[in-house]
């Protein structure tokens, strides 16, 4: 299965630091506990789905789980401002994709692409 024509750990995870983004921005007066919360929770989410979505799910459920892990630290842990948080969090999702994503599969495998294979 694919998103956009994407792999789906890669789009998930690539929106999940992208609404990290949004909350650095403060886009809608955030707090800092709020966006804590919002970062840590979309990054939970977003990486539960895609470990769902990929094969083996170990590599992309530790993806999310440290990711999630390291915002939540962040947040609730040293206080930090929203900007850090999502920083933070956008930072360790980038080196786990970059570290990890050559580990994980879409469910469904890949299908040669017809173009090339000719």
């Amino acid at each position: 299965m694919r998103i956009f024509g994407r792999e789906p750990a890669l789009v998930l995870n690539t929106l999940a630091g992208l609404l990290g983004l949004l909350v650095t921005f403060q886009v809608g007066g955030l707090t800092s506990e709020k966006a804590g919360w919002i970062v840590a929770s979309v990054t939970a989410v977003l990486g539960a789905v895609a470990a769902a979505m990929t094969r083996p799910i170990a590599v992309q459920a530790f993806t999310a789980a440290v990711a999630t892990i390291a915002s939540a630290v962040a947040a609730f842990g040293y206080e930090a401002a929203p900007t850090y948080v999502a920083g933070i969090n956008g930072a360790v999702l980038a080196i786990l994709m970059f570290i990890t994503r050559g580990q994980v599969t879409p469910v469904g495998g890949t299908k040669p692409d017809p173009q090339i294979s000719a």
